[in-house]
This record gives structure tokens, C-alpha cells and sequence, in this order.
């Protein structure tokens, strides 16, 4: 389709589309209807995520370690989203399925950068969870702020520098097949698919990055609730019991929608070949739907959340009321 761009290295000529073609649904008639929904739960997320950052900044209550890992995993849903979806919605609904070489490895960065800070985010969630209830009197002394800040900027380092060479190494492939990749957006599997020389070291990082992004973290989390289970086994009362696991109620849910859907995926791609629309469906709503959905739990699952914004309200409504009263009375004056 794209002209081919060669460039020469030492013994080996690698071969560079200029462009990609980002294939569509194959067959399916209205497919741009699904576009159109995946607009709708790009509002929602952003309004979402936008609503429990801004609560967050404004309530003194969440102004602590554990909701500063909180605000960190509404800013990653947001961004994770912003790199994804309108691209997609830019290509399928208004047909710019050509993708310049730069710009589809670009996108591909940030789509794995901003899924991989949300895996690690609910896992700074798991720490915070088992350190308030396995050791709740050193809480306040072991998840602090710094600690926290220090945690979301290690995450960072690390998936700013294994992400940037998991792209940087799509550089050694040669591409002399086709540039059409059969995915929503610039996937590494499908580029790696079409290369037509010595690929391992590009399967074994995409083996690691797997790891790195679903498997260690979810790990952790498992274990770390086994501990839970534990301490929460040690619990005399039945009432503190219950207070303690309500605590982890909301972080639980997000656990599930997140990991769960990607699971499921891989487990059905290895059992049973699934339609190339089938993938297309059931990996976009795994990367577009917890994202939307996160916020919403958090704010009605959390009683502090819930607190800070029925606070909030007052305060604008007591606020509103007194500016109403100064404005009568200078009317008055007049």
C-alpha cells in the first residue's frame, strides 16, 4: 500500500513503512456505531476522572498518602484513555486509517505506559490496604506522603525507560510483507507480525512486558490480600471485621475490572482462535472500560469520597447563600 523506506546498517538492510494501515471490522455492517459508543465512554471517563481529581484537590480530608495513589490512578485512566480512544474514533469514524511509522509507535508508547502505571497504581492501592490493616498502628508512620510521592515517581522511572526500549527495539525489524496490521490501534504483536527477519529479542520483551504488566503486579495484589485474610482472621470483633473489609471493597472491584477482562482474553485466545473482530471488541472495551468505571466506584463505594463531596456541597451552597445575602444588602444601601 505505503511506499518502503530502506535504511542500512551494518550487514543488514532494515526495511520501514512509511505508513501504517490500521485495519477495521471485517463484514460488519453500522461498525461505525461502535466508534460512536466508544465516544460516549470517553466522556464519561473523562468526566469521571476529571470530577475524583478535582475532589480530591479540593477535600483536606483526601489530602493523604492513600488518595494521592488514588488521583495518580484518575490521571492515568484519563491519559491511558486520551492516547487511545480518540485516535481510534479518528480513524474509523472520520477514516484516517493511514498512520504515519513515527506516530504509530508514539501511540503505542503511550497506550503501554499509561495501562502499565494503572496496574502499578492499584498495586501501590494493595500496599496501602495491607499496611492499614496488617500493621495499623504504623500506618501514619510507614505510608506517608513522601513515601507515596517516592512510590509514583519509581513507577514512572521504570515504565518511562522499559516501554521506551520495548518500542525502540520495533527499529530492528524489517518490514518487507505488508503494512496493514489487523488491530484498533498500533499494537506491538501485530507490527511484530509482520517482520520478515530475527524477531526474538522482540518476543522475549513482549513475553517480559506481559509479566511486567499483568502477571507481577497481580501476584503482589494476591498476595498481598492473602495477608489480609489473614490479619483480618485475628480480629476478635465481628464489627471491626467488617469495617476493615469495607475498606477494601472499593480497591477490590477495581482489581477485578481491571484484571479480569485481560485474563479472560488471553486465556481465550490460547484455548480457542478467536475472529479477528472478536479480538477487536473484547480488547478494546478491556483498555476503554475500567477506566470509565473506576471513578464511579471509587465515589460511591468509598464513604470518605461520599463525606468530601456532601462537604463540599455544603460549603459552595453556604458560600452561594452569603454572596445572595451581600448582594441584598448593597441593593438595599443603594
Amino acid at each position: 500500500m505505503s511506499s518502503m523506506q530502506s535504511n542500512s546498517s551494518t550487514d543488514l538492510t532494515f526495511v520501514r513503512p512509511a505508513t501504517f494501515f490500521i485495519s477495521d471490522f471485517s463484514n460488519i455492517p453500522h461498525s461505525k456505531y461502535y466508534y460512536v459508543f466508544l465516544s460516549l465512554v470517553y466522556v464519561v471517563t473523562v468526566l469521571g476522572n476529571s470530577f475524583i481529581m478535582c475532589i480530591i484537590y479540593l477535600a483536606r480530608r483526601l489530602h493523604t498518602a492513600k488518595y494521592i495513589a488514588v488521583f495518580h490512578l484518575a490521571l492515568s485512566d484519563l491519559c491511558g484513555s486520551s492516547a487511545l480512544i480518540p485516535k481510534i474514533i479518528d480513524m474509523f469514524l472520520f477514516d484516517h486509517q493511514d498512520i504515519s511509522y513515527e506516530a504509530c509507535l508514539t501511540n503505542m508508547f503511550f497506550v503501554y505506559h499509561f495501562m502499565n502505571l494503572q496496574s502499578l497504581t492499584l498495586l501501590a492501592l494493595a500496599y496501602d490496604r495491607l499496611v492499614a490493616i496488617c500493621f495499623p498502628l504504623r500506618y501514619h508512620a510507614i505510608v506517608t506522603k513522601p513515601a507515596m510521592f517516592l512510590i509514583i515517581g519509581v513507577m514512572w522511572i521504570v515504565s518511562v525507560i522499559f516501554f521506551s526500549v520495548l518500542v525502540g527495539l520495533l527499529n530492528r525489524i524489517s518490514f518487507c510483507r505488508s503494512n496493514v496490521l489487523n488491530s484498533y490501534f498500533c499494537d506491538y504483536a501485530p507490527i511484530c507480525a509482520l517482520a520478515c527477519n530475527d524477531i526474538s529479542i522482540n518476543i522475549l520483551m513482549g513475553k517480559i512486558s506481559y509479566g511486567l504488566l499483568i502477571c507481577t503486579p497481580l501476584i503482589l495484589i494476591i498476595i498481598s490480600y492473602f495477608c489480609i485474610s489473614v490479619a483480618l482472621l485475628k480480629i476478635a470483633h465481628g464489627a471491626d471485621r467488617i469495617k476493615a473489609i469495607k475498606t477494601c471493597t472499593s480497591h477490590l472491584i477495581l482489581v477485578t475490572i481491571f484484571y479480569l477482562p485481560v485474563l479472560c482474553n488471553v486465556l481465550a485466545s490460547v484455548t480457542t482462535p478467536l475472529h479477528p473482530n472478536a479480538q477487536i471488541i473484547n480488547n478494546s472495551l478491556t483498555q476503554t472500560i475500567p477506566p470509565m468505571l473506576n471513578p464511579i466506584i471509587y465515589t460511591l463505594k468509598t464513604e470518605e469520597v461520599m463525606q468530601s463531596i456532601k462537604e463540599l456541597y455544603k460549603r459552595s451552597k453556604v458560600n452561594t447563600t452569603k454572596e445572595n445575602k451581600m448582594k441584598c444588602r448593597r441593593i438595599k444601601l443603594k
